[in-house]
């Protein structure tokens, strides 16, 4: 891992690329402000790791995580400040605004526990990198067509047995050059284009081969797949996830299909249509996200939904954010009003998980429980759990 530190602070920032070398960092880069980090990015080339201050002189570290959402030369960003919480809450938002992958915005001093534990919890230095390079939608539409995608599967467990519940299944992309990509290199472009019906429908499948499996090992797994607004605008599509789970004779009802609320409802009509063939075909429907889109209380009272998804910028770090806590806990008792079962996004701590359990919810998911894995890797993580239970 290669990781630049931006800190205007000769001291804190040694101490903390001391502190980086002890984790086994390959190379630490130092800059003293933004203008330099860019200035060393542009001749070094791509880095895995970025962590900036926020007050520095000639580019403070808003500017700098502006530039570095315009490109694609660094992989995660952490932010350091001595500022309030709700500061970096909102600095959070707008790194995640501006693209850039954020693994925490944190107070200072970081710890080396704290280091150490954000490094572990990082999706794309972890479980999924994300390219050097953008790809178009030909390379990405060949790629699903050379069966190079896979589901990967991220478990769900209730919060109060500590037992599997289930599982998300997550797009990754077996690159032949560049590894294991995230969803974030290929999702957007295919949604940007009108193409990601192709993507969606493998995902179906492969989940729900997976799900028809697992229901050989043990009863009540369920499986949720995400499902695109722009699909949602075709009148067909219920008729045709109904399909796939017939032709592997799986009962829809382990089946949740995942509705981003980070757009708006497009084709109305034909959207609600689908929605009410679903349901009436036994699946259920989670609205995924909750509490970061567009018009998310209209969208709880136009559809027939079952469960409610927190969004994980809500949930992590929530027993130390009493904004955050408080969302959290309205989130739960509302969903809980609606007859909905409500999952916690984002669960890394155990103060995280604690949290949620005294706050009512249901289901939790997040790297505290387990990294998103290959379809093999669930199976040998259900068969675990069936014999135990998760506290």
């Amino acid at each position: 891992m290669v990781v630049l530190v931006a800190e205007d602070h000769n001291f804190q920032r040694r101490t903390l690329a001391r502190m980086l070398n002890t984790l086994g960092a390959k190379e630490v880069l130092e800059a003293k402000d933004g203008l330099e980090a860019l200035a060393l990015l542009k001749g070094r080339g791509a880095v895995d790791l970025l962590i900036c201050d926020l007050d520095m002189g000639q580019m403070d570290g808003m500017e700098l995580i502006r530039n570095i959402g315009q490109s694609d030369s660094v992989g995660a960003v952490i932010v350091l400040s001595g500022h309030e919480r709700p500061l970096l809450d909102t600095v959070a938002k707008m790194a995640h605004a501006y693209g850039v992958k954020l693994l925490g915005a944190i107070d200072k001093p970081l710890t080396l526990d704290r280091l150490q534990n954000l490094l572990d919890l990082s999706d794309s230095l972890a479980v999924a990198t994300e390219p050097r390079r953008q790809f178009s939608v030909d390379e990405i539409l060949t790629g699903i067509r050379l069966g190079q995608f896979e589901a990967f599967f991220q478990p769900k467990v209730s919060l109060s047995s500590g037992l599997l519940a289930g599982a998300e299944a997550l797009a990754r992309w077996r690159h032949p050059e560049q590894g294991l990509i995230g969803p974030n290199a290929f999702i957007p472009p295919l949604e940007r284009a009108g193409e990601i019906e192709e993507l969606t429908f493998l995902m179906l499948k492969q989940a729900a081969l997976a799900c028809r499996h697992w229901a050989q090992k043990t009863a009540g797994i369920s499986v949720s797949v995400n499902l695109s607004l722009t699909s949602l605008g075709d009148p067909a599509l219920a008729d045709q996830i109904a399909a796939i789970t017939a032709s592997v004779e799986l009962d829809p009802s382990q089946m949740i299909l995942e509705i981003t609320e980070t757009a708006a409802i497009g084709n109305v009509g034909a959207t609600l249509e689908n929605f009410v063939r679903l349901r009436m075909r036994g699946f259920r429907l989670s609205i995924d996200d909750y509490g970061t889109g567009f018009a998310s209380l209209q969208q709880l009272q136009l559809a027939p939904f079952s469960e409610l998804k927190i969004d994980r910028s809500f949930v992590t770090g929530c027993a130390e954010n009493p904004a955050s806590r408080a969302i959290v806990e309205s989130s739960v008792q509302m969903a809980r009003q609606l007859g909905f079962q409500s999952v916690g996004e984002g669960v890394e701590t155990q103060s995280d998980w604690n949290m949620l359990k005294d706050a009512g919810c249901d289901l939790a998911q997040g790297f505290l429980v387990a990294k998103p894995m290959p379809a093999a890797q669930f199976l040998t993580f259900l068969t675990g759990e069936t014999d135990g239970s998760r506290t």
